[in-house]
């Protein structure tokens, strides 16, 4: 080959390894930053996924306010006085003078009844102390006769004794006599059946003309008076809430034929004494109903007002946790970490927990535990606030206060 020929071969071959070299610098470049650019996003992907793995909690510090907490039962007004009237002498329904709902005094009357048998037993009640009281005059004056002749030996002792006996014993049937007529015009008076106090007249059972049989057992009672300016309620209260709603406690009724209305009562009296069969213990409301809104019979709900427990601390139902070891309260330390505490109840208001023991007021608390938390996990604390107060629901009143 001639020195032309190798002269021409040169400058392709050094353009080939120039070529060659920049390549080969290109391919590490891009290599070198796609590691690094791969690198660098997982390690932004790592301190996001550790910075996602902590839990954010909101926090606050048990309220040591009183609550004002309460329970709802259901419930039956009755009338404060209701009295059966039923018939004390059997006869007919001679006429009645009011129906259901009319308002009546006491002695008012109610109805009258024909008694046709009453009548002829008092005719011959009549007619045997008629008889009695010939018979103990008879045998007054033949007595007498006889113990003026004691004196003399014209009778014996033994006969004056016997005219005697005889006369006392006719007017010991005088009484007895005397005693049915009065007891049969004492019956006689329940002919006419009164109202035994003022109220209303709630029922009645019979009409003009009915056979009328006596007491309980003949039967329904004939009208039926309840006095209803005031009302009853009797409630089963269950035993953990007795001891929060004394003899004075106010009540809220409500009823649903007047809806948004609510009533006050005030609990009058209580049992003093456990259902084991139910494990309630029975009270009473009374009610002023001098309005007429309410009536005996209403299903009623009832809100019983308890008073605040003093010197405990409170946290939101939802702080509460449940495992195998009981019961326990998150709470979060000044470093971020937690420390879950073991806690035992006062008493549940549905939405806020009164703790009677293990915490203390400065704890911050956890609201909402995220599950499985245990001590010793950090968390991220995004909100601060006081937790743990229970508003009493407004008491109601009615139109008379």
């Amino acid at each position: 080959m001639s020195p032309l020929d190798k002269t021409d071969a040169s400058p392709p071959s050094r353009g080939l390894r120039r070529a060659a070299v920049v390549f080969v610098i290109l391919v590490v470049g891009v290599t070198v930053y796609g590691l690094a650019s791969r690198a660098a996003q997982n390690s932004r992907l790592r301190d996001l996924t550790e910075a996602q793995a902590v839990p954010n909690v909101a926090v606050g510090t048990p309220s040591s306010a009183e609550n004002h907490g309460g329970v709802d039962l259901p419930g039956r007004l009755q009338a404060y006085i209701q009295a059966p009237i039923y018939a004390r002498v059997p006869g007919y329904l001679k006429t009645w003078k009011y129906d259901i709902g009319s308002r009546v005094k006491a002695g008012a009357l109610l109805a009258e009844i024909d008694t046709p048998d009453l009548d002829q037993q008092l005719l011959q009640a009549r007619a045997d102390l008629n008889v009695a009281e010939a018979n103990a005059k008879l045998s007054e004056i033949t007595a007498k006769r006889w113990q003026s002749l004691a004196g003399t030996d014209a009778v014996a002792k033994q006969d004056v004794d016997q005219r005697t006996f005889t006369w006392n014993a006719n007017l010991a049937q005088v009484k007895s006599a005397q005693a049915n007529l009065n007891r049969l015009l004492a019956e006689e008076g329940f002919k006419r059946l009164t109202a035994p106090f003022d109220g209303i007249v709630t029922a009645r059972n019979t009409d003009i003309g009915a056979l009328i049989s006596v007491g309980v057992s003949g039967g329904a009672a004939l009208f039926v008076v309840s006095e209803t300016a005031q009302l009853r309620i009797y409630l089963n209260v269950p035993q953990s809430y007795v001891p929060s709603v004394p003899p004075g406690t106010t009540a809220t009724i409500r009823v649903p034929e007047h809806p948004g209305r609510s009533y006050s009562g005030t609990v009058e009296a209580s049992a003093q004494s456990v259902d084991p069969s139910s494990g309630t213990t029975l009270m009473q409301i009374v009610v002023d109903n001098r309005g007429g809104e309410l009536m005996p019979g209403d299903y009623a709900s009832i809100h019983l007002d308890d008073a605040g427990t003093a010197n405990v601390l409170s946290v939101p139902s939802s702080a509460l946790m449940f495992d195998a070891r009981g019961l326990s309260v998150a709470t979060v330390g000044s470093d971020n970490r937690v420390i879950v505490k073991p806690v035992t109840i006062e008493r549940d208001l549905g939405s806020v927990i009164e703790i009677a023991s293990g915490l203390n007021v400065t704890d911050r608390v956890i609201q909402n535990p995220p599950d499985g938390i245990t001590t010793g996990a950090i968390v991220n604390v995004v909100s601060t606030a006081p937790v743990g107060v229970a508003a009493a629901k407004p008491k109601g009143r009615n139109e008379h206060g």
